[in-house]
């Protein structure tokens, strides 16, 4: 889950809190919930009783305890929306800012994922369990298909950082590279620092210049969101030792993919063209995106 805000004894509940993420056990012991309307819902006398048989049927919660339990989902042309109950078990009021949910199949394998501000939704009292509807729009779907049934919702307990990256490469450099060359690529990928959540940055590996054929230079792009990249379209400058801009050009990419916490190598050819310098002192170099550039990433 996101972030939320406690109110009351903030510091005392903050090391009991828990959080389930999905609940089917009929647990007979433990805190039973009321149903909580917001009070903006016009609600049918139709969908009350839906809402109060389906509430009839979760599992107690435990102190201290928020959950999630999917109701129903439904699909249309855009995407999907799914209504949940957010229940809790906490003995004060409790109001949400983000909430991060995953969609996932019976075998928990994930389906959906997006996060949600909760402005609208208020507060919740004291154990109680208010209904809410979650739109996912086609974006945020991880598979094309999204069963009607088979499925659950949960809350995503987001990492500091973001999980280890795994190097993924394109099949023209799986079939140029050696054994040898790949080992170094992956030990390489291992010791690098780990991204913040959501970064995207460019990592120079090597560069070399050769007569006739401009200057070549190999970046690894790190992607450390938990959406897949494509990258249409890329400008960059390239500076030496001097720490002047000594070559600039734009590369088509013809939408390059870069997975979710992956990283891909990718080599970056500046013709003699663009560049402005007849020797290059490559002792010291980097390359960058130009400040105010545009750069083409579809999600």
């Amino acid at each position: 889950m996101g972030i939320f805000n406690k109110k009351k004894n903030e510091a005392e509940q903050e090391e009991n809190l828990s959080l389930e993420v999905q609940g089917n056990e009929n647990n007979e012991d433990g805190i039973k919930t009321e149903l909580s309307y917001h009070p903006d819902w016009d609600i049918s006398v139709q969908e009350k009783y839906v809402f109060q048989y389906n509430h009839q049927k979760l599992p107690a919660l435990q102190p201290n305890q928020i959950a999630i339990n999917g109701i129903n989902l439904y699909t249309y042309d855009d995407g999907f929306v799914i209504t949940a109950f957010l229940r809790s078990s906490l003995p004060q009021t409790i109001s949400f800012e983000v909430v991060d949910l995953v969609i996932v199949d019976g075998d928990n394998k994930p389906l959906a994922r997006k996060s949600f501000e909760m402005d609208l939704f208020g507060e919740l009292p004291p154990n109680t369990c208010r209904p809410w509807r979650f739109l996912f729009e086609n974006e945020y779907k991880l598979e094309e298909e999204i069963p009607r049934n088979n499925w659950k919702v949960v809350f995503e307990l987001k990492q500091k950082g973001v999980p280890a990256q795994e190097l993924d490469l394109e099949d023209s450099w799986k079939e140029a590279l050696s054994a040898e060359q790949k080992a170094k690529l992956e030990n390489i990928v291992k010791s690098l620092k780990p991204l913040r959540e959501g970064e995207v940055n460019f990592m120079g590996l090597e560069a070399a210049q050769a007569a006739g054929k401009g200057l070549a230079v190999t970046l690894l792009i790190r992607n450390g969101s938990n959406r897949s990249l494509t990258i249409e379209n890329i400008p960059l400058a390239f500076e030496d030792a001097s720490k002047e801009v000594v070559a600039q050009a734009g590369f088509q990419l013809n939408n390059l993919e870069v997975k979710a916490f992956t990283c891909k190598p990718w080599t970056f050819v500046f013709p003699e063209s663009a560049i402005k310098k007849e020797q290059l002192d490559l002792s010291k170099w980097r390359t960058y995106v130009p400040q105010n550039a545009q750069v083409n990433v579809n999600e």
